[in-house]
């Protein structure tokens, strides 16, 4: 039978892998490999769920409510908060509306799997500055990496999926070299989880109010428990967050992530009361890990990193085995999530085989 002939795909397209979610887990196993909370959803956010708008109505395409609720929060008119179906979707976005051929993107690797797709759809190439020897963004280098093509970078802290922050003042040192017509992402996924008191935190710090070209990324994915609804936000320049919103998918954010958002921040204390919950238990599993002889990075997100380097195929299937779904990285190491109480010690027993 004659092969059809199918529309030209652009070859890096073409030969880019889709972007590989964490492998879903059985109903014995603990599913450790998407950084997900682990706890249900309050009761006051499942309320607010059943008063949505109805689903023969479009959602506001402004998530208006939401981006004026969050901008009472930071101090900030809510024209300079920007609201999307996660917070990956404001980097493709930011991308989008600022790189293209013969254009470049500089960000830190390894890092959050999605940032080598987002210059490559947006025609511009990718610049990959390796982390440091302890798994931590090596800022140096990445303003050494600064040209005259390079139109943004990517700054993420914690990183996923190794585990470290950047400190307030890296990142003071790092926006005082870079060109003020570069745009700077801050991806602040995890911050909520981050405990070292010295870490940057672009909101806190205001450092978009000092630096019109640094863009904050946060989301309700991680510490919020809403993953499944997607609602991420930024908060940053009216103008650049313009051109986000002009590069975006328009109804993007339905009204059940507006009001389910919404009904997290009014319980925020009842929810930061669970982050103290996953941050302890991340502490255990660390200091577990660490005695046994495993090198572990600073652990600040909902996770922790093995750097098993050749091993980990073979690491990543023992734990598979004893149903804890890993999101191993071949030829790197293995990122596990902080999840259910139980999933602690039976990650702690099945890595003690495994050194």
């Amino acid at each position: 039978m004659t092969e059809p002939t199918l529309p030209r795909i652009r070859p890096a397209i073409a030969s880019l892998a889709p972007y590989r979610q964490g492998t879903q887990a059985g109903p014995e196993a603990f599913k450790l490999s998407s950084n997900e909370n682990p706890f249900d959803p309050l009761p006051s956010v499942l309320d607010a769920l059943q008063h949505t708008t109805p689903m023969n109505r479009y959602p506001d395409a402004t998530a208006g409510r939401l981006r004026a609720r969050l901008g009472a929060r930071y101090g900030v008119e809510p024209e300079r908060v920007h609201v999307a179906s996660g917070s990956v979707a404001i980097l493709h976005q930011l991308v989008l509306a600022t790189a293209s051929v013969g254009d470049e993107v500089v960000y830190a690797w390894r890092s959050f799997e999605a940032y080598p797709s987002l210059p490559l759809v947006a025609g511009a190439t990718g610049v990959q500055v390796p982390l440091t020897a302890d798994a931590r963004h090596d800022l140096d280098a990445m303003a050494d990496a600064v040209t005259d093509r390079t139109r943004a970078i990517i700054v993420c802290t914690p990183n996923n999926p190794t585990g470290p922050i950047v400190t307030s003042a890296e990142f003071a040192a790092f926006v005082d070299r870079v060109p003020s017509d570069v745009l700077i992402i801050l991806d602040e996924a995890y911050a909520e989880f981050v405990t070292a008191p010295d870490a940057v935190d672009g909101l806190a710090g205001r450092v978009f109010e000092a630096h019109p070209n640094v863009v904050v990324l946060r989301t309700f994915s991680k510490a919020y428990g809403l993953a499944g609804l997607r609602v991420g936000y930024a908060i940053g320049h009216e103008k650049v967050l313009d051109a986000a919103r002009t590069t975006g998918i328009p109804l993007s954010v339905t009204s059940a992530a507006e009001n389910a958002a919404i009904a997290s921040l009014d319980a925020e204390a009842e929810l930061l009361e669970r982050v103290a919950v996953i941050v302890e238990r991340r502490a255990r599993l660390v200091e577990g890990l660490r005695a046994q002889g495993w090198e572990v990075p600073d652990a600040q997100g909902n996770f922790v990193w093995l750097p098993t380097g050749a091993r980990t195929d073979e690491v990543a299937a023992a734990f598979v085995d004893a149903d804890l779904i890993v999101r191993p990285f071949s030829g790197d190491g293995i990122r596990i999530s902080v999840g259910e109480e139980e999933a602690v010690a039976r990650v702690l027993e099945v890595a003690a085989t495994l050194r």
